[in-house]
């Protein structure tokens, strides 16, 4: 990677600007960058993956906010301190998009994608210790938040991810440490499954951003 120029990429020794540098700030364009994201979609995720015309618009937020225009940001009602919290339902690309959109910011921290059921299996083999490894300063991803199992140790119940979240907000307010996550829920939902504290502290940490609730299943 090119610390020095961030905005060039190379996929397969082929070069890809996402933009210009003009002094000591880039000039992202939208179109370099869907240009990049269909080629690094089809190396994860073969070559079936394409960015879909409907889907350019949330794309578009999120390109914005991984690139940190606060300014355009501030007009869409983002904070680029935040975390990404995307909604939609279920096949319409939400987790493919999370794995995918780090990689067109390659000097920014990585987070780590997890499915949240993976943790709550690791917290009903190991206990306790799991709520702490996902409280430290790393950076995660918790993809399908809020259809989890619940969390069960030696015959005690514990709402792992809802605890996990709390401890996130603690590193979000302390040291602004971004969590994000993506869900097929919506707010009224999340709220019956983690409780209205754990809501609250959702707003503070996530932007919210979401799928048509028509979006058509692309796993078909």
């Amino acid at each position: 990677m090119n610390y020095h120029a961030p905005h060039i990429i190379t996929e397969n020794n082929v070069k890809y600007e996402l933009g210009t540098l003009c002094g000591r700030e880039i000039q992202y364009e939208f179109k370099k960058m869907l240009v990049y994201l269909e080629v690094k979609g089809k190396i994860l995720f073969g070559q079936k993956f394409k960015i879909y015309r409907e889907d350019r618009e949330i794309i578009y937020k999120l390109c914005l906010y991984f690139i940190r225009d606060k300014e355009r940001c501030d007009q869409l009602g983002i904070d680029v301190n935040k975390g990404i919290l995307l909604s939609g339902p279920v096949g319409c690309g939400k987790t493919c998009l999370m794995k995918l959109l780090k990689f067109m910011v390659p000097h920014q921290r990585p987070y780590a994608v997890i499915p949240s059921r993976n943790i709550v299996y690791a917290f009903n083999h190991v206990g306790y210790k799991i709520i702490g490894d996902y409280g430290d300063s790393q950076s995660f991803c918790f993809d399908d938040l809020g259809v989890e199992p619940s969390g069960v140790y030696f015959g005690k119940e514990c709402n792992v991810i809802g605890e996990i979240l709390l401890s996130r907000y603690e590193l979000f307010m302390d040291h602004r440490l971004k969590t994000h996550a993506t869900t097929n829920l919506n707010a009224k939902e999340l709220e019956d499954r983690y409780g209205n504290r754990v809501r609250s502290r959702m707003r503070e940490l996530f932007n919210l951003i979401g799928f048509d609730r028509r979006s058509k299943d692309k796993r078909t």
